[in-house]
């Protein structure tokens, strides 16, 4: 009797889940705890593993939204020597593995070149001729892999077709992509914000020499002595967690008819994934050094790019940092991540002539700029927030003190 793989729950908050990829083939024997497939949520992409040995048998498709509890697929009694007694689609993932030494000895048949039942249909779907997909199958022949492989090239090529489109004269062609769960819920929490807070944004300018200074001389020893680079956001991240100490209600939150303040700084820092904007969180950032922050930046960063970030890693957070500078943005007013009640805008970093002991000096300077929900936050803590966060960064030593 098969056994039926469901989605499992990943959040209170997470009623359903899109089946992004099948990391294996219908008719495959997989593993017990083998990866089987990938599920994407509205915050987090995760793992679908095999509970038990068998051979794989898909209920779902690619692209499927599934609620949490549904069979995504099943796992039907017997061994590897089942994989064979199928017809098409089995056979590609066996042959695969051995393709390489067999082909090599093979040379031409009547098999190079030639698609399986299944890879036929893919590459028919696709409008990609098999004679320009190279087999990797037995003899040469042409696998369901090798087909869903070849759809790099052709997703490729309408942008190199419309690549010369803005010279033709009257061209109007169009796409559309569905949006991602990610992409959705990031634009209904946009909106929700925007109609549900009262939000400002306040400026102010930032001189980066004292810290571009401070990193040109120790660079080499911190990175010897800590393994990792000095960057411009563990800076950031300490600088908001003193000033915060001086202005809670940045670091706080509304809750219902209550104002919640909070005795630490998780810090949300937002990166660019690949499949969206997300922002996992510097837990306990204000008991941390320079170097543990930066450690923890590219872990998490890393993270993002590879799409291996968990819910708990991007559940919370009580402030949040976003650098539109790595883009080259000059200015912005960032949107606040609910339920936090500001957000810190980091921007590039330009030379400009600035008044300096009554002298007309160039200084490398960077705008900042403060979102907040006026609800909790008045200007006057605003305004003293943004400019205590100027001074730590210009006078990098008071972040070393406390002072």
């Amino acid at each position: 009797m098969g056994l039926e793989i469901k989605v499992p729950p990943v959040g209170e908050s997470i009623t359903e889940v899109v089946l992004s990829r099948w990391v294996k083939n219908d008719g495959d024997f997989v593993e017990m705890d083998e990866i089987i497939a990938e599920l994407e949520s509205d915050k987090a992409t995760f793992e679908l593993t095999a509970e038990k040995a068998g051979t794989l048998k898909i209920v779902a498709a690619e692209g499927d939204t599934l609620p949490i509890g549904a069979v995504v697929c099943s796992i039907e009694e017997g061994g590897a020597a089942a994989a064979p007694a199928k017809t098409e689609t089995p056979a590609a993932p066996v042959a695969d593995k051995v393709s390489a030494p067999v082909a090599e000895k093979s040379g031409e048949s009547y098999a190079t070149g030639t698609p399986s039942p299944s890879a036929a249909k893919i590459l028919a779907e696709k409008g990609v001729d098999a004679g320009v997909v190279k087999g990797t199958g037995v003899d040469g022949r042409i696998t369901k892999e090798d087909a869903l492989k070849s759809e790099s090239p052709k997703a490729t090529s309408p942008k190199a077709a419309t690549t010369p489109a803005p010279a033709v004269a009257g061209s109007r062609g169009e796409r559309r992509e569905k949006m991602s769960p990610l992409r959705k819920t990031v634009a209904k929490r946009l909106v929700t914000v925007k109609n549900e807070t009262a939000m400002l944004t306040t400026f102010n300018e930032v001189n980066m020499k004292p810290i571009m200074d401070l990193r040109a001389k120790y660079k080499d020893q911190f990175k010897e002595k800590h393994g990792v680079g000095l960057g411009f956001m563990s800076f950031f991240t300490k600088a908001v967690c003193e000033a915060a100490k001086d202005f809670p209600a940045v670091n706080a939150r509304i809750e219902g008819e209550e104002v919640v303040y909070n005795d630490f700084v998780d810090v949300s820092i937002a990166v660019s994934a690949p499949k969206g904007l997300v922002v996992p969180i510097i837990r306990n950032a204000e008991s941390m050094s320079l170097a543990q922050i930066e450690k923890t930046v590219i872990e998490l960063a890393t993270k993002a790019r590879d799409s291996k970030l968990t819910i708990d890693e991007m559940t919370g957070g009580t402030f949040t940092i976003t650098n539109g500078g790595v883009f080259g943005s000059m200015m912005s007013t960032p949107i606040i991540n609910a339920p936090q009640s500001a957000i810190l805008g980091m921007h590039n970093i330009i030379e400009r002539p600035i008044a300096e002991n009554k002298e007309v000096v160039i200084r490398p300077m960077m705008y900042i700029a403060l979102s907040y929900d006026h609800r909790i936050i008045d200007g006057r803590e605003s305004v003293g927030f943004l400019v205590r966060v100027k001074q730590l960064l210009e006078d990098p030593a008071r972040l070393l003190l406390g002072v």
